[in-house]
């Protein structure tokens, strides 16, 4: 018997937990919006997921965004690869250690 009653005072300090954090309440306004939509989702879970935030936003501007990270990907591994050819051709103009040492 104290081992239920000790499950029950964990369940009720974490059902207070998730009360204060506001769990309860973004849940349930998420749930009552499933609820009221008159076209039910066919996927419900991505409903919940775009109502709570997880899913983020998917606008216009977020497609450009990632575009424009894809360029700036491809920008940076060409200024990469031009920087190593620089240093290569740089290296055969420039004297050999030892010989900057005796000069």
């Amino acid at each position: 018997m104290a081992n239920y009653k000790a499950a029950d005072s964990k369940r009720e300090q974490f059902r207070r937990y998730l009360e204060k954090a506001g769990v309860l309440d973004t849940l349930t306004k998420v749930l009552v919006a499933l609820y009221e939509e008159p076209e039910k989702p066919n996927n419900a879970l991505d409903f919940l997921k775009q109502h709570m935030g997880a899913a983020g936003p998917e606008t216009p501007d977020v497609e450009a965004l990632r575009l424009e990270v894809a360029e700036l990907k491809q920008k940076y591994d060409a200024v990469l690869e031009e920087n190593k050819e620089l240093k290569a051709k740089l290296a055969q103009y420039e004297p050999p250690p030892d010989e900057k040492r005796t000069e």
